[in-house]
């Protein structure tokens, strides 16, 4: 498959079920909080969709060390801008709506950040994480350094 957004959507889904999943168990079935509930659930989705990720979406040669702190550093950046501003927007949409009830309203939290989350990994990943340019970059610095020898 030529395409690698089509490819990390595919990913997506298959990480997005497991990590959905477990938010919603966390959160209505052992009554944690939406923090903890989101955060765990995109924790465990995150190490799916690394390992898938590194070697079919993006196909990258890096070191699992090298690439998987990088991963780190996007996805909780991802995950901190995504869900607050989820949160946020379904509080300020639905703010004079006392009909719907606060778990469906928590529920369309999650959605929302969960589709802004993933946007915005897709970039990250893509420019920073698993980058063709970084990986040319440095084989082209690994033959200056045995040209130089």
């Amino acid at each position: 498959m030529k395409y690698p957004f089509v490819r990390f959507i595919m990913v997506g889904m298959i990480n997005t079920i497991v990590g959905l999943s477990v938010m919603y168990l966390l959160l209505h079935a052992l009554g944690l909080s939406y923090w903890m509930s989101t955060f765990v659930g995109n924790a465990i989705g995150a190490c799916v969709s690394f390992f898938l990720n590194k070697s079919f979406t993006f196909k990258s040669k890096d070191s699992v060390t090298k690439s998987a702190l990088r991963f780190i550093i996007v996805i909780l950046c991802c995950y901190f801008i995504a869900y607050d501003i989820g949160r946020s927007f379904v509080v300020w949409i639905l703010k004079n709506n006392d009909f719907i009830h606060s778990n469906v309203k928590t529920d369309l939290s999650v959605l929302v950040g969960t589709c802004l989350y993933t946007v915005l990994n897709y970039f990250g990943q893509k420019i920073f994480v698993f980058s063709k340019k970084n990986a040319a970059i440095k084989e082209n610095l690994g033959l200056s350094n045995k040209l130089l020898k």
